[in-house]
């Protein structure tokens, strides 16, 4: 039974006064990692990147979505190594790679749900990401536009916080853990002391109406370019919460225990 599905973004895996992998960071995260666990990683695009200018001394040339797409498929090797290198050797870990379709589709739903149920009951960690090295952006959107003029609410997963919302849905797991550049939601990110530890109600509605006021209130910005920042995280937990997912956001310097304990900062939301 997986209990918690928890996600990683590129910018907390990289180190950026140095230009390369984020080590400690990797061996902190990893070796939190069970079987208990779906493990949803972002990183593949920015660690290609970095690889392709340190044996090359200078980035790629062609356009944004060509080079999108050759940066994952040299990042994403480098990417799983690192896990192995870090990972408990007990475990095994097994690498998932998703598309907008298999969560638009109840085969491949059903599909890629019992991949990683599997993996929980035979010793190993699934870890997911995106598979940018083959996505087609344009057609991903025609698809996308297809399903909404059948009044179909599709899943886009346009970044991988979707993407683990979406994860965590499929298997009904206790917990949510966004791992975030930031100690959680703000009111106001100037001000530390405006965390917001709890965002509760009694019913899905009211959790969502509070989720909407909030991000009237703040929730803008993100930590890099193509990110979608604090409120499409809020927008993407909606059907997590409505299953009684409880969903936290906290930062990756902090031990999984401790975030979930509730004595490191975090923002928690669910409904009661």
């Amino acid at each position: 039974m997986i209990e918690l599905v928890g996600k990683i973004g590129s910018m907390a895996l990289v180190d950026k006064s140095a230009g390369d992998i984020d080590y400690n960071r990797f061996a902190f995260i990893s070796k939190q990692l069970t079987p208990n666990m779906a493990w949803i990683t972002s990183g593949a695009v920015e660690i290609g990147r970095l690889d392709f200018l340190k044996r090359n001394g200078k980035v790629l040339a062609g356009g944004d979505c060509d080079n999108k797409t050759d940066y994952a498929a040299q990042g994403q090797a480098i990417l799983m190594q690192t896990y192995r290198n870090f990972v408990d050797q007990k475990y095994g870990i097994r690498q998932i790679l998703v598309e907008h379709s298999h969560f638009n589709d109840s085969e491949k739903r059903a599909h890629i749900k019992g991949l990683i149920a599997r993996a929980a009951s035979q010793n190993s960690i699934p870890i997911i990401n995106y598979n940018d090295a083959v996505s087609n952006e344009e057609s991903r959107k025609v698809e996308i536009a297809d399903l909404k003029k059948s009044n179909v609410a599709p899943a886009e997963l346009v970044d991988n916080d979707e993407t683990a919302a979406q994860i965590a849905c499929l298997v009904k797991a206790n917990t949510l853990l966004i791992l975030s550049s930031l100690d959680g939601i703000y009111l106001n990110l100037t001000n530390p002391k405006s965390l917001i530890k709890e965002l509760k109600a009694k019913t899905y509605d009211e959790v969502c109406g509070k989720i909407d006021a909030l991000k009237q209130h703040s929730c803008v910005g993100a930590s890099r370019t193509g990110a979608n920042g604090a409120g499409a995280k809020l927008e993407y937990i909606k059907p997590c919460l409505a299953q009684g997912t409880r969903v936290i956001i906290a930062s990756p310097k902090y031990a999984f225990r401790d975030i979930l304990n509730g004595s490191a900062p975090s923002t928690t939301i669910y409904v009661e």
